[in-house]
């Protein structure tokens, strides 16, 4: 459930926010820093997602390079003495608001990183409590109950019905029929250029998302598959409503019914949508499709 905390980080010497608000990566504000990577100088924004590897950077960090980061505020070089236990780079670290620190490597395509706090209790509870679900906020545990199918909770009149935002989506392989939910989220195996996997908020509108690869900002995916039977969920013959990406259906779970339910391969891009015959009967809230 708390795959997706963002975690909201400043510089450890001038203690200025590091968070840039207008820059989202993973749909969510991101980690800004200056960067330099051999004779390149740069920006670079990281993924507030703890656990997710994207970025956005205004210049090309090749991978197993060491990088160094300084402050865009203080200037001051953020890189530490401390070497990465996987790979022997000097670790970076970063004061959390909450209290501790989180450190991640510096040498591109490392995945080691990890959080220290001073108080652990307190940070937990800041954490749940304060960021929560991150692109649909519960301040008090108010969500659905995921292990229950899905119910249309309005209808406009007999013959529509609508599925509220947050609404948590029962999600199935339209090739296998097994559930694709694993630890309350959404998991689908995902090709770029290496395989990983994809992990998505299952609340109706809730964008959030971090994957165990890579994937750059405003690209498409190589392709899409369910984690149990390797097959494609990609549609050849049909494209996003909004950028004319690739996409790909899965099945969830409306009333009675399992319905086709599209979503973008364009990293970033939140459309979604439903097939033509189900939106006679089926509106999504909030969706800007509808």
């Amino acid at each position: 459930m708390y795959e997706f905390v963002a975690l909201s980080l400043k510089c450890r010497f001038c203690g200025e926010t590091l968070m840039d608000k207008g820059t989202l990566v993973d749909n969510e504000p991101s980690i800004k820093l200056k960067v330099k990577c051999g004779s390149q100088q740069g920006t670079i924004n990281l993924s507030s997602i703890y656990g997710s590897y994207n970025y956005k950077s205004d210049i090309e960090i090749p991978k197993n390079e060491i990088a160094e980061f300084t402050c865009p505020h203080c200037s001051k070089l953020v890189n530490s003495e401390a070497e990465c236990l996987t790979c022997g780079a000097g670790m970076v670290p970063f004061y959390l608001d909450m209290g501790g620190k989180v450190s991640i490597c510096s040498r591109s395509g490392c995945k080691n990183h990890h959080v220290e706090f001073e108080d652990l209790s307190l940070a937990l509870k800041k954490m749940y409590q304060e960021y929560g679900f991150r692109g649909r906020k519960y301040p008090k545990d108010e969500r659905p109950d995921p292990h229950k199918v899905v119910e249309i909770v309005k209808k406009k009149d007999e013959s529509e019905e609508i599925i509220e935002s947050g609404t948590f989506l029962q999600s199935y392989c339209p090739h296998c029929r097994k559930s694709l939910i694993e630890n309350d989220m959404l998991k689908l195996k995902i090709i770029n250029g290496e395989e990983g996997y994809l992990l998505l908020s299952p609340y109706l509108n809730s964008f959030t998302s971090k994957s165990t690869i890579y994937l750059p900002e405003e690209k498409a995916v190589s392709d899409i598959k369910c984690f149990h039977c390797n097959t494609s969920l990609v549609e050849t013959e049909k494209s996003c409503g909004s950028c004319k990406s690739p996409i790909a259906r899965i099945h969830v779970s409306a009333s009675t019914k399992l319905i086709n339910f599209y979503i973008c391969t364009k990293k970033g891009c939140r459309w979604h949508g439903l097939s033509e015959e189900d939106l006679y009967s089926i509106k999504l809230e909030e969706s800007d499709e509808w």
